[in-house]
């Protein structure tokens, strides 16, 4: 290879390592492309670790390897690499005993190394650990160019330094990130109510183990903040927790956000995308309104919780992961599964431990509980000095039903706390609340049969009957998807509507 040709090669390298990738898929990358420059059999990237090497990526020798621990004292040739500044080769008849004798991977019973050479690598001015060559064949590094060597120990050294610091910065991201989840779960889960303690139980109890968890509940209760508490009291806490709404999952790419694909797969798949089990290896994915994926998404998630195996759209290469699964809905599934909707055998799959996230309505006094955190946070936001709640208004959040759940509560005191942070009321050295300020009405009607007043009031003048279907949709609709919180599914199914009917009703009565 050319000096200019193998510059350029380099810089080409450069390119694929600056992609977005584990540190062990950039280490291997790392010794293919120097096999590929470099002709050998085998190679190794060792990291130095309390007086012995440990193997991070190997290409050519046997996968085993990377199980070993070389001790230095017991590896000479190892030793004299760590004891130079410089590359170290050894001859052919070197009576020193190779570390990779027997493990190389070979076709024939040629198993004995018989050239060697290494490299120390430093980071920083500090041993890092080592590169190392092998080749069965006597003479094969006798024409490496040292100055396109050196320059390719430099990209390596490069490289490690880039992987370490992208760990650390990972390692206080996740550390930060699990404190973060620990404050938001420890506040938003609180309550003394006995469904609240059966569910903390429930939660304690299927953590520890790996099985399956299906959370359900209405919406707004909280069970994106149940499924993050599983994953912190896990064996995985120190691993990703993955998130997808799969509600948001439209068909047609659905497969493809679930498993990634590769390139040139479908029309617009410019690169290889790794897909959510894969981001989620070793750590927990949460299925977010998994009763809204699409049946045949959902036989293609069954095959993989069945055997830890993914296969990217495009690709025949089957992919192991080792993920937990925890998945979320607010409908009910067995019913589901009772009409067809839902595969009876996914559902197995997923509910092997059910958890129930209790409504507001059924939790008694622990609506004050939260209502007290909801208002603490609106202090510190609107720099009020305290909130407090008259007794009318404590009833009247006591007596309400709640539909919108927790989720309705924060919003509904978000709103109270803005309205009543006047000018004027900011001089005080506390402001109360008063059920004026909150958006309840007990004793609410059924929205799916009452109407407002005035949609029914009898008028003398003719009527423009399809305005005032129109009219009379526009209202209904609007009414639970207040309730709803906005929820496009939620509310379609709240209306029997089949849900391409329910948006292209939505369009025409231009509601989107």
């Amino acid at each position: 290879m050319t000096t200019n040709l193998f510059f350029t090669s380099l810089i080409s390298i450069v390119a694929d390592l600056s992609m977005h990738m584990s540190a062990a898929q950039r280490y291997q990358r790392l010794l293919q492309h120097l096999c590929r420059i470099f002709p050998c059999d085998a190679s190794a990237l060792l990291k130095f670790e309390k007086h012995s090497l440990i193997p991070l990526a190997v290409n050519g020798l046997s996968e085993d390897t990377l199980g070993r621990r070389f001790v230095i004292s017991e590896h000479p040739r190892l030793a004299k690499i760590l004891a130079s500044n410089e590359a170290v080769r050894f001859a052919a008849d070197s009576d020193l005993p190779d570390p990779y004798d027997g493990l190389i991977e070979s076709e024939g019973d040629q198993l004995l190394v018989h050239d060697c050479m290494g490299v120390t690598l430093f980071i920083d001015g500090e041993i890092w650990g080592l590169l190392t060559l092998d080749a069965l064949t006597p003479g094969t590094f006798d024409h490496i160019n040292p100055i396109e060597f050196s320059a390719f120990i430099s990209l390596t050294a490069a490289t490690v330094k880039a992987a370490e610091l992208i760990i650390s910065l990972e390692q206080r991201v996740r550390y930060a990130t699990q404190n973060l989840f620990k404050e938001n779960v420890a506040q938003d889960m609180m309550g003394e109510s006995d469904c609240m303690k059966k569910l903390r139980n429930d939660i304690s109890i299927v953590a520890p183990s790996d099985l399956a968890v299906l959370i359900l509940g209405e919406t707004g209760v909280g069970k994106e903040l149940v499924a993050q508490r599983i994953h912190m009291e896990s064996n995985r806490a120190d691993q990703v927790m993955v998130y997808v709404n799969c509600a948001a999952l439209p068909e047609s790419i659905a497969e493809s956000e679930l498993f990634g694909h590769v390139k040139g797969a479908f029309s617009g798949a410019i690169a290889d995308r790794t897909g959510k089990f894969e981001l989620a290896n070793g750590g927990t994915l949460f299925l977010d309104e998994i009763g809204e994926l699409p049946l045949s998404i959902q036989a293609k998630l069954l095959r993989t919780l069945q055997n830890g195996d993914i296969q990217r759209v495009g690709s025949d290469r089957q992919i192991k992961v080792n993920v937990r699964v925890i998945a979320a809905t607010n409908r009910n599934l067995q019913q589901e599964v009772s009409a067809g909707i839902f595969r009876p055998d996914l559902y197995h799959r997923l509910a092997v431990y059910p958890i129930k996230v209790p409504a507001l309505r059924e939790r008694g006094k622990d609506v004050l509980l939260l209502t007290g955190a909801f208002l603490e946070k609106n202090q510190q936001r609107l720099g009020i000095k305290k909130f407090r709640l008259d007794q009318e208004a404590k009833q009247a959040l006591l007596a309400y039903h709640w539909p919108g759940n927790i989720r309705e509560l924060e919003h509904l005191l978000s709103r109270a706390a803005l309205k009543s942070a006047t000018a004027e009321n900011r001089q005080a050295d506390f402001i109360t609340l008063s059920s004026a300020y909150l958006d309840i009405t007990l004793d609410q009607p059924n929205p799916l049969i009452n109407l407002p007043s005035e949609t029914v009031t009898v008028s003398s003048k003719p009527i423009d009957f399809k305005n005032a279907v129109d009219d009379f949709q526009r209202q209904l609709i609007q009414q639970q998807l207040d309730a709803q919180q906005g929820n496009l599914a939620a509310t379609a199914r709240m209306l029997s509507m089949d849900r391409g009917n329910f948006h292209r009703l939505l369009k025409r009565l231009e509601l989107t």
